[in-house]
């Protein structure tokens, strides 16, 4: 039920204003108390080990306070009825990005949305309402720096009313009473799951995509809760169709663990790795809009990047260095270095006396090493160790325990030391890869059993370089470093890995992943219908066997909230073809618009792009021109040529924060020219897809990568195609939107 404004509700409006200028004025006084308490404690009387830590917490909590988003400091409101628990009946709670109070020791202004209690703005509901009698949310004007007078509406969904005549036939229901400044913007709404068809909530959904990824803490769905507040233990694959906000959950879950167990993930780290740079600058001001700064986001090639990449593979050779065959020759390879004891034995001088080994016990010690298959540089010092307990017996047999010096000394004896270098030889893993590629004989012997003659011939380097040093070492090349260098010691480790976009890793590139995670937790985002690489995965088991978690469990996420459903619906025409078992996505957005336009000739093409681009910067937000790598030149070009009246055009949303952050620029304000291989992630409410069939064509997964193309549209999307589309999209298409060829370009 919505009421229109009057006075109360506008008193109401009017007083959350001036609690928002009392959150501002409280948030700048912790920021002046941070800076404080920075200078007071670095003077505190600590060991020097204690002092650098309360220094780096300070410093690291004024930092976070410093750089603060100018953003509302909330989005909601619970308050709490009588039947609540009793720290909370009758209490009620703002809820917003970070904690805000006027000193820690009092209740606070704001409740952190990661807080138990704000658990119940996201799960309370009409039917479960969880001791809250109503829930508050506020509308802001987009774009909002955080002003006060950007507060411009909130609506009031009242969970627990006393039950009456108005709503004795509506049984479970919320009763909603809205109010805005802005006429509509309380009014109506699409109905969000777990928004009890929220006008505000709605709006939020569906602002339009202008520059980077914002965060969604006000709009989380029940569903995307569940999974955002799992355990820290808990490894979870999130199977999400496109426009279910998977992403976002993954990097809410990383804020979320982070306030839930602060010391345990500081102490090992969190790492979030993406797909590409481009999606990293994407999602950069998500988590510091979270009160979460200083949080490593990467990509796996960043990870393993030990050289720089000066050479390029064939694509079958790539495709072999990322198969997950490769860890068994590798593995091969680098032990095959470990040879038999000297038929001599070990003789260690120690003044006038040799200490001796015969070499029928070196022989056990280096095979029972060898049989615990420890890690390579593990195995070197046991063999060492296990030499010297021999030498250790034989002393307290003759004169009685040695001393903890003698066993230095005879550890570091050159003639054990030369012995230890004989059998288990020190190697860096850049030499064992670089000769398996270059030594036919050895690459046979790693490989025999595993890779065929004409696999082992691929990998062959054609031209091997005078050393290691001088390689030029590819991508793939690096994954197979990190392999081998995983099997001599043990890399950093993080407590909580997120990998988005994690169906186009390789099973390589999964272990390297895996080494870095070993005793954490993953959360893996990705959807297998979306796989674009030539290794990309079919199955999340076998993803997260490769991954080490093979346990974790895999959830579907299929009900979008951003891509329409006319869109979602013709991309799912494609998910037959796919080769992959996937949900099918479904959309609660019913507003979207479709248009197909086909012109007569290649000629024709650009400029049926400027004139769809025309047409979308007629309407709010940003626009991506979406085409094969080989096709953005050309469209660069004409939107260039065309630019005068199209920044014209467009000139009403240039200076929104953040819009520089689109990927390639076209000259025009809004506007993107995107090669297709790096949409993947990213979002525009306009999307101009230019020959499909040609993105199709342009590589192995054409279909896949045409499935991401088409989903990356919130409100409108364009085919413009002078070939045939591919058969998969054809069908049933509306009349209207298969006219026949027109050599000048128009909406069909």
């Amino acid at each position: 039920m919505t009421t229109p404004p009057d006075g109360h509700l506008g008193a109401e409006l009017s007083a959350e204003r001036t609690y928002h200028d009392a959150c501002r004025a409280a948030l700048s006084g912790m920021a002046e108390a941070a800076e404080e308490r920075v200078v007071s404690g670095e003077n505190a009387f600590a060991s020097g080990a204690d002092a650098e830590v309360l220094g780096y917490q300070l410093r690291s909590q004024a930092k976070e306070l410093r750089e603060e988003p100018d953003s509302p400091l909330f989005f909601g409101r619970l308050t709490f009825g009588a039947d609540a628990p009793r720290d909370h009946r009758g209490q009620s709670y703002h809820i917003g990005r970070r904690r805000i109070s006027r000193h820690p020791s009092v209740p606070p202004l704001v409740v952190d949305w990661r807080a138990p209690v704000s658990r119940a703005f996201y799960r309370a509901s009409a039917g479960d309402p969880q001791g809250v009698a109503v829930r508050r949310r506020f509308g802001w004007a987009p774009w909002s720096d955080g002003s006060s007078e950007d507060l411009t509406g909130m609506e009031d969904e009242l969970l627990q009313a006393a039950p009456g005549p108005e709503r004795a036939d509506r049984p479970g229901q919320a009763e909603r009473l809205g109010h805005a400044e802005r006429p509509g913007q309380a009014e109506g709404g699409a109905g969000v799951p777990g928004g009890g068809g929220s006008a505000l909530l709605t709006a939020e959904i569906e602002r339009p995509r202008v520059g980077p990824m914002r965060d969604i803490a006000a709009t989380i769905q029940p569903e995307q809760d569940d999974l955002v507040r799992g355990e820290l233990a808990d490894s979870v694959c999130v199977q999400g169709a496109p426009g279910t906000g998977k992403t976002a959950v993954g990097l809410h879950r990383a804020a979320y663990l982070l306030y839930t167990y602060p010391q345990r993930i500081r102490r090992s780290g969190l790492l979030v790795l993406g797909p590409n740079r481009m999606f990293l600058a994407y999602i950069s001001e998500v988590l510091p809009s979270l009160g979460e700064i200083g949080v490593r986001q990467s990509t796996v090639d960043d990870e393993l990047a030990r050289h720089p990449v000066r050479g390029q593979d064939p694509p079958a050779a790539a495709a072999l260095k990322h198969d997950a065959r490769m860890a068994e020759v590798l593995r091969r390879a680098l032990y095959a270095r470990v040879s038999a004891p000297p038929a001599g034995g070990l003789a260690v001088p120690d003044g006038s006396y040799r200490w001796r080994i015969g070499p029928e016990e070196l022989a056990r010690i280096v095979t029972g090493v060898r049989e615990e298959s420890p890690l390579y540089a593990v195995g070197r010092e046991r063999v060492r160790s296990r030499a010297l307990n021999v030498f250790r017996r034989q002393v307290e047999r003759r004169a009685g325990p040695p001393s903890q010096e003698w066993l230095r000394r005879m550890g570091r004896a050159r003639a054990l030391s030369a012995f230890v270098d004989a059998v288990w030889p020190k190697v860096s893993a850049e030499e064992v890869v670089a000769e398996l590629l270059t030594r036919p004989q050895l690459l046979a012997e790693a490989a025999d059993g595993v890779l065929s003659g004409a696999e082992q011939e691929a990998l062959r380097w054609p031209k091997p370089p005078r050393s290691w040093r001088s390689a030029r070492w590819s991508a793939a090349d690096l994954v197979l470093i990190d392999e081998v260098n995983g099997l001599i010691e043990r890399p950093e480790g993080y407590g909580h890995v997120v990998i988005d976009e994690a169906q186009d890793l390789s099973p390589m590139q999964c272990r390297a992943v895996a080494r870095r995670v070993d005793f954490g937790s993953v959360t893996v985002l990705g959807d297998l219908a979306q796989g674009t690489t030539p290794w990309a995965a079919r199955s999340w088991p076998e993803q997260l066997a490769h991954l080490g978690k093979p346990g974790a469990a895999v959830v579907p996420l299929t009900l979008g909230f951003r891509v329409p459903e006319v869109m979602v619906e013709l991309a799912n025409r494609l998910v037959a073809s796919l080769g992959v078992e996937v949900p099918l996505g479904r959309s609660m957005r019913k507003d979207g618009e479709l248009a197909v336009r086909r012109v007569a000739s290649d000629g024709d093409l650009a400029a049926a792009v400027v004139e769809s681009v025309r047409a979308a910067l007629a309407q709010e937000g940003s626009v991506g021109v979406i085409a094969a790598e080989d096709a953005v030149p050309e469209l660069l070009a004409a939107l260039d040529r065309a630019g005068a009246g199209l920044a014209a055009a467009g000139a009403a949303e240039e200076g929104v924060p953040g819009a520089e952050a689109a990927p390639v620029r076209a000259g025009v304000p809004r506007v993107s020219v995107v090669a297709a291989g790096m949409v993947k992630g990213l979002e525009y409410d306009h999307v101009v897809v230019v020959e499909p069939a040609a993105i199709v064509a342009a590589e192995q997964r054409g279909l896949h990568r045409l499935y991401v193309v088409l989903t990356r549209a919130v409100s409108r999307l364009d085919l413009v195609h002078c070939r045939e589309l591919p058969a998969e999209l054809t069908g049933e298409l509306p009349a209207e939107l298969t006219a026949e060829p027109t050599a000048s370009p128009g909406r069909e």
